[in-house]
């Protein structure tokens, strides 16, 4: 799950997946990157924590790192928040397998209204409680998929 810091919408998506996974007792890695480098080492937003929280999912473990170009060998599946992202990530990309794995997160579930994860960053709580609910359902599609596999 990759975002510009990796201190908002990434782990979120990260700690919901994870959250989900160990439920179910699932066999998959995850993590989240960010595709600068400004919050390296920094714990999520303390507004995505709080929300996260608030409906059980701790990602206060979490610590942001950059994305690097060795991801693309490391994951089957890089996700990207939004477009900005997703093309700084296929910069990276050495070839056609590793572009194919860069997808939009919200493109690969299908979600019916939005084809990006916005930023909450700059908004109020609503902002967060938004994408907090976003990507809960969005990572319950995702895990549908894995399950399948």
């Amino acid at each position: 799950m990759v975002c510009l810091g990796n201190i908002c919408r990434s782990p979120m998506a990260e700690g919901l997946l994870r959250h989900k996974i160990q439920e179910l007792n699932l066999d998959v890695e995850t993590d989240s990157a960010g595709t600068s480098g400004i919050h390296i080492g920094s714990k999520p937003d303390h507004r995505m924590i709080d929300t996260a929280a608030k409906y059980g999912v701790d990602i206060s473990d979490l610590r942001a790192r950059q994305f690097q170009a060795s991801d693309l060998e490391t994951f089957d599946y890089v996700f990207a928040m939004d477009k900005e992202n997703q093309r700084n990530m296929l910069a990276l990309a050495k070839n056609e397998t590793q572009q194919n794995k860069v997808k939009l997160f919200l493109e690969q579930v299908n979600y019916p209204e939005l084809s990006e994860v916005p930023d909450p960053y700059y908004g109020d709580q609503a902002a967060f409680e938004f994408v907090f609910n976003l990507l809960d359902e969005a990572t319950d599609t995702f895990i549908e998929t894995l399950k399948k596999l």
